[in-house]
């Protein structure tokens, strides 16, 4: 096998900018997260969280406990297929389940979970119909059907480690008018608003942190958006770099 001398040192001898180094896992306890968040629908006049269920926020008093999670499917199509649940146990630390859809409701995952923020299809094929995924009888996310994978602005900052938002970015279907807030919820606390920003007829807002937003572990992010005029489709992303913590020298 080849044996690379890779270094963080371009051609011209200047060294690689800090987030290309943090990309190539080449600096320890670094690591990076791009969320991305739709919501298909807005309604006018309506407030919700810019993820795959129109017009709601998303329900994380459903997480008030830790417990394990069902999967239904929407077509047959999807039988035997295999979803992959990304979240949180019940002390914070990453969790990842894969669950078979081998019945059309009711596919138990075996761990417990205390959040989820991303869900995807398994293997070549995407789904059919609607992948659903509930704690007790609250949705807590979705997968449209033919999109593959979840879509939801929302994270939650791991155990051992704290976040730092570089970057948000939300778009409006064109002709539409929106607002949005994005809200943060360090643990202990409620949820309060972090920025607030809006989109008039159609469009992109974006803005950088030139210092970035601190993140403690356990903090909640969650992208709500309030359509003013037309029903409309909202998206909204992030980048956070996670740091872990040091423990005591």
């Amino acid at each position: 096998m080849a044996v690379y001398d890779v270094r963080s040192i371009s051609q011209v001898g200047t060294s690689e900018p800090f987030e290309l180094q943090i990309a190539r896992g080449q600096i320890p306890g670094h690591s990076f997260v791009h969320k991305i968040g739709e919501v298909p629908a807005m309604s006018q006049g309506q407030t919700g969280t810019v993820w795959d269920v129109n017009d709601t926020d998303y329900p994380w008093s459903a997480f008030d406990t830790a417990g394990t999670l069902t999967v239904d499917r929407a077509s047959a199509s999807d039988a035997d297929k295999d979803v992959i649940i990304s979240g949180l146990d019940a002390d914070y630390n990453p969790l990842t389940e894969t669950v078979t859809l081998t019945d059309a409701t009711g596919n138990a995952t075996t761990n417990s979970f205390k959040r989820v923020f991303e869900i995807s299809m398994n293997g070549t094929s995407v789904n059919v119909g609607n992948v659903t995924i509930k704690k007790g009888a609250t949705t807590v996310g979705l997968i449209l059907a033919g999109i593959g994978q979840s879509l939801m602005g929302i994270y939650t900052i791991p155990a051992g480690f704290t976040g730092y938002i570089t970057q948000g970015v939300m778009t409006v279907q064109e002709g539409a008018d929106a607002t949005g807030k994005f809200y943060v919820r360090q643990f202990g606390d409620r949820f309060r608003i972090g920025h607030c920003f809006e989109v008039t007829g159609g469009g992109e807002y974006h803005y950088a942190f030139t210092v970035p937003y601190r993140a403690p572990e356990k903090t909640d992010i969650d992208v709500r958006s309030t359509v003013r005029s037309n029903n409309a489709r909202v998206t909204a992303a992030f980048d956070i770099i996670l740091i872990k913590e040091q423990g005591p020298l």
